[in-house]
């Protein structure tokens, strides 16, 4: 992004040029997003009229997908602190071009994660008792219990992250503002102001701004690895077959960061594409991310493979058995029998190794790297094998734990897939807004990235 033909002038028209009136092809796509966001809220709304029985939800599967779908969103949401805070303390310098769009990301997905928790209560009008509030009563939650934490650390890293997405976006309002008051347009000046914080770019806002985006960074980059981490307490800190392991934590953050960095591309891609970003969002950009999607790949493969290992070392016939059923499912001798010979948790098991070990593998050739449209397929891929690795380890283990009596099957209903895609539905709705509303790259750090020279310039 340093070529010489990218003026200050020029970033400020490109990136104002976003926010335009939309092509009508623009209304077209998000009416898509809105019907998938509408079918989500009729499956709400059946269900919350005949009752939560109505899901797939029944002993011994007390979670399902509500929870699959809780995790796989809190895991997206992991990539826009990974680049906008660890990456910025790293001074990665490709992070300028695709961060505000993952930070934005991440308050969309925790948005969508948070919601699942509610909806799988089934009665979420009573939502707040999660939270611990003085009450007649004198009832509190149980704060030894991982689902405790969870609304805990959920609740910070939202607000952590809201606060940082709003911080980086004071001095591009301030442009927004100054642009839209040039232009006679007082409606938009008004709204963009507040936003703002009376920003006039003078060194003493500048020194203060990045003293505080650094401290926010620094605060954040924990959150990285605390929050998924907790998350996986939900799992771990139980007794059941395959939950009960300290491999969960470190294997689900960079679970969440293999599946946030693959949700970054499948949604910045298109982006590019449509709005001719190839001069921001260049291919040395795409290929410094499809890196980190194959770091972490590898490292998701090994924890694959460990668990399995972990369950033949234990000598424990429960462990053994219940990585023997992820797989093959119910096996009498040599022939496929049983109430449940290959189900839903198979099929999870295979589409999970395939879309997260198999399909990324083409990523170490560069050629691959290099081309857009293989990035977006494998990138999407890995999407759908996140769902079923998390699927995989929720679903597969409740349905085989320690005694028959506790056996049973699993296969999700009409409710449940329609919530699923509701939740993508509202993730995108939002998504879309945010690329016609505000800017979707920093524009300030988009003009230092530019011009590396000139920043001690910009900040005197």
């Amino acid at each position: 992004m340093s070529a010489a033909h990218l003026t200050y002038a020029k970033i400020n028209d490109d990136m104002l040029e976003m926010l335009e009136r939309p092509h009508p092809s623009y209304f077209l796509l998000l009416l898509g997003f809105l019907t998938a966001l509408c079918l989500g809220v009729i499956s709400l709304a059946i269900q919350i009229d005949v009752g939560i029985g109505y899901s797939g939800i029944s002993h011994p599967i007390s979670w399902g997908v509500y929870i699959t779908n809780f995790v796989f969103w809190i895991g997206i949401g992991h990539a826009g602190t990974l680049i906008s805070a660890v990456f910025y303390l790293t001074r990665a310098p490709w992070r300028t071009a695709i961060y505000r769009g993952a930070e934005a990301m991440t308050v969309f997905a925790v948005m969508t994660a948070g919601l699942f928790p509610i909806l799988h209560t089934g009665r979420p009008w009573l939502a707040y008792w999660l939270i611990p509030y003085p009450n007649q009563r004198m009832l509190w939650v149980n704060f030894k219990s991982p689902l405790a934490w969870d609304v805990f650390a959920v609740s910070t890293y939202m607000t952590v992250s809201i606060l940082f997405f709003l911080l980086g976006l004071i001095p591009d309002m301030a442009i927004l503002r100054d642009e839209a008051t040039r232009r006679g347009q007082k409606l938009k000046a008004m709204l963009y102001a507040p936003f703002a914080l009376a920003w006039r770019g003078t060194n003493h806002q500048w020194i203060h701004y990045m003293r505080g985006y650094l401290i926010f960074a620094a605060i954040a980059t924990p959150l990285v690895f605390s929050v998924h981490s907790i998350v996986s307490w939900d799992f771990a800190m139980s007794s059941v077959p395959g939950w009960h392991t300290t491999i969960f934590a470190p294997y689900f953050v960079a679970g969440a960061i293999f599946s946030g960095l693959a949700m970054v591309m499948t949604v910045l891609i298109p982006v590019r594409v449509v709005f001719g970003l190839e001069d921001y969002i260049t291919d040395h950009v795409v290929q410094s991310v499809c890196r980190v999607i194959l770091f972490t790949s590898v490292i998701v493969g090994y924890s694959y493979a460990s668990e399995f290992f972990i369950a033949y070392y234990s000598g424990s016939p429960y462990e053994r058995a219940i990585f023997y059923f992820r797989p093959f499912g119910v096996m009498d001798g040599w022939t496929l029998l049983g109430d449940q010979s290959i189900g839903f948790p198979q099929v999870a098991f295979y589409l999970m190794v395939f879309c997260n070990v198999i399909s990324p593998i083409p990523l170490w050739r560069w050629k691959i790297r290099n081309n857009l449209v293989a990035v977006w397929i494998i990138c999407g891929l890995i999407n759908v094998g996140m769902w079923f690795e998390r699927f995989n380890i929720v679903g597969s283990s409740l349905q085989r734990e320690y005694l028959p009596s506790s056996w049973g099957s699993y296969w999700p209903t009409v409710v449940e897939f329609g919530l699923t895609v509701g939740s993508f539905g509202f993730f995108f709705t939002l998504f879309t807004l945010f690329v016609k509303a505000l800017p979707p790259m920093a524009i300030m750090e988009l003009k230092e990235a530019a011009h590396p020279p000139m920043k001690k310039e910009m900040h005197e």
